[in-house]
Order: structure tokens, then sequence, then C-alpha cells
């Protein structure tokens, strides 16, 4: 990718990934136009990839590192511009090849968290879902993104961590994810009276923030935050990995916000309930 993601997490590392290869020229005595003589290119690209406003490939980093006579390094820098593109992925890129791999990843980060704080204001996450309802929601995403539908070998039993020790799920949603209706009656029905299964679940805790709550903090696109060291926002065409210290602490203290506008035990349940009858 060559543009500067909507995360700050992300440009800062690819800016920082610029300071390197920029140091790497300084330390070799060699000007900007020197190096792009050496690498073959218009002086234009390196400013770019100095600036941060272009990503280098791996094999602009390999020539970079040659031209400066130090080869040894490239390895290391590949995988760190590998790491920045990782911070942002669109969905049609994680998706070119279909659904099912993106939720095998899901599965293995989820499998290393132990605390995940998650906030939804769309549709109930990943791991609560039925297959009836996941399978609903990710047939209008392929239809929308227009990529491979493999939908159904895509839903699994992604609700196992649930159900094994040490993870731990603290889940806000919106009552509007109650009351979208992303999937038929009959799906919306099973999804909601499976949300009323769980929680008694000592994994889980469910709290839901009202339509009539007075808000301290507005409605914000869906979030996770894992184990406190990365938030994974998701946006209408990508996936945004956050990991500045300073930006996740934001995504903490919007959730702790969220959590004190949300109500939990029978007060919850009576707002699913409530969601329930109106598909009646």
């Amino acid at each position: 990718m060559t543009t500067a993601s909507p995360s700050s997490s992300a440009q800062a590392a690819r800016e920082a990934l610029a300071v390197r290869l920029t140091h790497l020229r300084k330390d070799a005595g060699l000007t900007g136009k020197e190096l792009s003589a050496r690498c073959g290119w218009h002086p234009a690209k390196t400013t770019r990839i100095q600036k941060g406003a272009a990503a280098p490939s791996d094999a602009d980093i390999r020539t970079w590192c040659s031209a400066c006579g130090v080869d040894d390094q490239a390895d290391d820098l590949i995988a760190t511009a590998r790491a920045v593109d990782s911070m942002y992925m669109e969905w049609r890129r994680l998706h070119q090849g279909g659904m099912r791999q993106v939720q095998e990843d899901w599965l293995a980060l989820h499998e290393q968290t132990r605390h995940c704080r998650v906030y939804l204001s769309n549709v109930p996450p990943g791991f609560l879902q039925t297959p009836a309802f996941a399978t609903a929601l990710m047939q209008q995403i392929t239809r929308f993104q227009g990529t491979p539908d493999d939908v159904a070998e895509a839903v699994a039993a992604r609700s196992r961590f649930l159900y094994e020790g040490g993870h731990r799920y603290v889940v806000l949603m919106e009552e509007s994810v109650l009351r979208f209706r992303t999937a038929d009656p009959d799906a919306m029905r099973g999804q909601l009276r499976h949300l009323l299964a769980v929680m008694p679940l000592a994994s889980v805790s469910l709290g839901i923030i009202p339509f009539t709550a007075q808000r301290t903090v507005w409605p914000l696109e869906a979030f996770y935050v894992h184990d406190d060291t990365m938030a994974v926002v998701e946006t209408l065409t990508a996936e945004i990995k956050v990991t500045q210290p300073r930006e996740l602490a934001d995504y903490l203290k919007a959730f702790a916000g969220l959590a004190e506008m949300a109500v939990h035990g029978d007060a919850a349940r009576a707002l699913i309930r409530a969601a329930i009858d109106a598909l009646e």
C-alpha cells in the first residue's frame, strides 16, 4: 500500500521505517540523488520513501541496502515493512481468496488472547454468532465485496473459546445490534436467543447500551482490544490494527466510557427479549 492509513498507528510505523532507511543513506555518506542513481530510479521515488508517503517493496529495500553497502540489514527491514503493511489491511485484499483463511487467522488470534474487550454497534461479535446468522452476514459481505464465495467453509465453531479455560470476553453492544434485521426473522430469533444462552457463562460479560442511555461517548466503529496490547478496528473497507500506546489508550478510555452506559443482567435480558418479541 502506498496511501496513508486512517490509523495513525500504521502511518507512524511507516514513518519510522522511512527514518531507518534515511539513516542508512546518511550513514553511507550518500545524498538522495546519489542513492537514486545507484538504485536506478528517479529521485522523486527516494523522496517519497523517505517521507513515508510510499511503501517500499521488498525489492526496493534490498536495492536500497545494497546501494548503502548494508545488504545484511535487508531481511530485517523487509520484515518491518511487512509488519507495517499488516496494520492496515483492506477487506477485499484479505478476502481475495475467500473468507475461510481470514476466519482461521481470527481463530489463531483469539486462541492467543486471554482478555478481550469488544464493542459493537452493528452486529454481534463473531464468537457470539450462530451459524445461521454468520452465514447471512458473510453472504452479504461477499456479495458487496465481489470476493469468492466460500461462506459454507468459513462458518466455523468460533464460539469454542467461550467454553475453554483462560479466555475472558467483555462485550458491549448498542441496542441497535439487537434490532437490525441483518438476517431473516428465524435466524435473528435464533441469534438473540443464543445471546441469552451465553450470558450465564463465566467467560462472558455482556452489556447492552440502551437507546435511551444518556451518551457520554458517541456510537463508534466496532473494535476489539486484545490483552491491552492491540486494538483491531473494523471499518467498511479495512481492518486496522492499533498498537501505538497513545492511540490504544484512547480505545481503552472509550471502552470504559461506553461500559458506564451499559446495562447488564436482568436489564440486558429484558432488552434482548423485547427485540425477540418485536420479531413476532
